[in-house]
């Protein structure tokens, strides 16, 4: 448009320049590429919104999978969470359980101290009752010493092998309340043993759940990495197609 006076001033200042073949070609070719200047601005700038459009529509699918990573992400963090509780919980109540067991044990053997103890009080009361007898009926007989001599000694003898019978019965008794505690004592380290190694068996597991989880969580990290380099190479792409 702005040639336009131009080409009527100069066809006013010299009549004859239309019947120039050269001029007239040149202005045909000017006007030519002016149109087709025209035209690759406008292809231009339809291809710049086409990148523009892409470039959106990437981001914003690159952003719809990150906020599903973040989500599974968090998800992965409260099973962990609950998982540690659990575990928590599992060792809490083994605790729990050993110690009531160990308070059981430590009633028992008290209960078997107890029962020991009486049993010796009995007997000592035995022994005291036989020889206070032995002696009232010494002081009753002493008038007749001679005639009873032979009975009061065999009466001591017979005494005497009651309380060895005695003893040696209560002897028995305590190697087998000692066996007892020992026997007992052995289950519970078994029983100690065991609860721990389930223990430590249970840390190992949740520890091996725990770096599968980690591994995981990496494996999602690198894929959000590889794609948000994807996301920033388009665009430079589409940047480098608007240049």
């Amino acid at each position: 448009m702005a040639n336009a006076p131009s080409e009527s001033r100069q066809s006013g200042a010299t009549p004859d320049a239309n019947s120039n073949p050269a001029l007239v070609a040149a202005r045909a070719e000017i006007r030519d590429m002016q149109r087709t200047v025209a035209a690759l601005r406008d292809g231009l700038e339809a291809a710049h919104a086409d990148a523009q459009a892409e470039v959106a529509r990437v981001n914003a699918a690159n952003a719809n999978e990150i906020v599903q990573l973040k989500a599974t992400a968090a998800a992965l963090r409260d099973t962990l969470e609950r998982a540690r509780v659990e575990r928590e919980t599992s060792v809490q109540q083994a605790h729990a359980a050993s110690a009531q067991e160990i308070a059981q044990l430590k009633a028992t053997a008290t209960a078997l101290r107890e029962e020991l103890e009486r049993a010796r009080i009995d007997r000592e009361t035995a022994v005291q009752a036989a020889t206070s007898s032995g002696h009232h009926e010494i002081e009753m007989l002493k008038s007749t010493a001679t005639r009873i001599r032979d009975e009061l000694e065999q009466s001591v003898a017979n005494t005497r092998q009651q309380v060895s019978q005695a003893q040696a019965a209560l002897a028995g008794e305590i190697s087998q309340l000692k066996a007892t505690v020992t026997t007992l004592r052995q289950e519970l380290e078994i029983a100690n043993a065991n609860r721990e190694a389930a223990v430590q068996r249970a840390i190992r597991e949740q520890a091996e759940e725990n770096t599968q989880l980690r591994e995981t969580v990496q494996a999602l990290r690198s894929q959000v990495d590889q794609q948000a380099d994807s996301a920033a190479e388009k665009g430079k792409n589409a940047a480098r197609r608007k240049a």
